[in-house]
């Protein structure tokens, strides 16, 4: 008996590992892969830019076919799925759940999204129609943004990160692209973010070898007009030592872009050595982080002859006299960290604001991987700079789903997160299956019946329509 059971055992185990061969077929239903775009289409409802593009009419465009709003909202329901490229549009041109969701009446093909994109790039109009649309966005759907918090006092601040990300363009030959300081051929376009969250208020392309304060000053004006739009909190400007310009500083002390800041200082002819002689001279605090690491904190007056008044210098300076691995120093290794600044804080506070400035470093990587925008599709530098500001639309859009469900319940993620990743957001949400309904004039999007991800959507559909 014992042996026929084992018979038995290892004949079902053979059926077991037998492939299971599908019948492919074709139906009738309309299925859809990017179900996320409902929730695009919700947020932009909430905006004008079809309205407002489709105003700028050229005299070249006469009656088109399609029309300005249409090839924009369209690019950016394509962004909004990580696909940058042209081309990426031509299979949208069947997909009638693409055109519903985003609320257009047709899809461009390729060449009309190209060549629309290259007539009124030249004029930047668009440009800022985008920006200050994004704005209000955010501004109208009470998107929430997070600030930091100083002093006994709880003096709430919203970080304003400005900082040049290159873009790796190598073996092309498109306008603008140069050598940038990373040792790359590319572009350098320049980012400001608001926030904890990263909403990106604005941008600019530049040439990859350009230098990173270039009309920064100027940028840093209007970025500070586009976060005033959504915000009447006090803001933290913060900037790199590429940016350590008097015109920055005295934009920041101007009323009209009035905000407080922290810019790390270029030494230029200063040395360390001197700074750490002035710390042991103004026998400022150490502390002793290991034997053989001293770590010097102060801050003083500096007067800046370009602003004739005295601007706070904040600095850590580190002496080391041996390594980690306990060799020792002939010579002992110093190394100083100097900031402008007009906050009052202590100057490790200070010191640690400044480190979290690198977070916009994954806001960069989000918008060039995520979106894929860092190999942008056009030859024409103008067109570029203006498919970069979609990006930036694109990428507020997202951001703004993805946050509203950090705060959502049974969310089928294993970690609770302060920020959800755009890549996330796009995996999860946006490229999510459901087939489209049509019954009794309405539409109805239905999912899989072992869907995870069907209560997060339904939710985060509801917030949007409420916004």
């Amino acid at each position: 008996m014992k042996k026929i059971r084992n018979k038995k055992i290892k004949t079902k185990n053979r059926d077991d590992d037998r492939l299971t061969i599908f019948e492919i077929e074709q139906g009738d239903e309309e299925l859809t892969t990017h179900s996320g775009l409902a929730l695009i289409g919700a947020l932009l409802t909430n905006t004008k830019i079809k309205t407002r593009l489709n105003n700028t009419m050229s005299a070249e465009q006469k009656k088109p076919h399609i029309s300005n709003g249409s090839v924009g909202i369209a690019y950016i329901g394509l962004l909004c799925q990580g696909k940058s490229d042209f081309d990426h549009i031509e299979p949208f041109r069947e997909d009638n759940f693409f055109a519903i969701s985003l609320n257009i009446k047709e899809t461009p093909s390729s060449p009309t999204l190209r060549q629309r994109l290259d007539m009124v790039a030249k004029d930047k109009q668009w440009n800022n129609i985008l920006l200050e649309e994004s704005a209000g966005l955010i501004k109208k759907t009470n998107a929430p943004l997070t600030p930091v918090y100083l002093g006994q006092e709880n003096r709430a601040y919203l970080p304003l990160d400005i900082d040049v990300s290159p873009f790796d363009n190598s073996n092309t030959k498109k306008e603008g692209v140069s050598r940038t300081y990373k040792g790359t051929d590319g572009y350098a376009p320049i980012f400001a973010y608001l926030a904890k969250e990263g909403y990106c208020v604005n941008t600019e392309l530049r040439q990859g070898s350009e230098h990173c304060q270039k009309n920064t000053s100027e940028f840093v004006a209007e970025s500070i007009r586009y976060a005033r739009k959504i915000t009447q909190l006090p803001l933290l400007l913060r900037m790199d030592s590429g940016n350590d310009s008097a015109s920055n500083i005295e934009i920041c002390l101007n009323d009209d872009t009035k905000a407080d800041f922290i810019i790390k200082r270029n030494l230029r002819k200063e040395t360390p050595e001197g700074w750490l002689l002035l710390a042991k001279n103004n026998k400022d605090i150490y502390c002793q982080e290991r034997e053989g690491k001293k770590v010097y904190y102060g801050s003083m007056m500096k007067y800046k002859k370009e602003l004739k008044r005295e601007i706070r210098v904040v600095y850590k300076i580190t002496e080391r006299t041996f390594g980690k691995d306990g060799q020792i120093f002939l010579v002992p290794q110093v190394e100083a960290e100097t900031y402008w600044t007009s906050l009052p804080d202590p100057p490790h506070v200070i010191e640690r604001l400044y480190h979290e400035h690198g977070t916009s470093e994954q806001f960069h990587s989000e918008l060039k991987t995520d979106l894929d925008l860092e190999r942008l599709p056009s030859g024409k530098f103008d067109t570029n700079n203006l498919i970069l500001h979609f990006g930036v639309v694109a990428y507020n859009l997202l951001r703004m789903i993805g946050q509203s469900t950090t705060r959502m319940q049974h969310v089928p993620l294993r970690k609770q997160a302060e920020r959800r990743r755009i890549r996330t957001v796009i995996q999860n949400l946006i490229t999510l299956a459901s087939r489209l309904v049509s019954h009794a004039r309405k539409k109805k999007l239905r999912f899989g019946k072992h869907s995870p991800w069907f209560e997060t959507f339904k939710q985060a559909y509801s917030v949007c329509l409420a916004r």
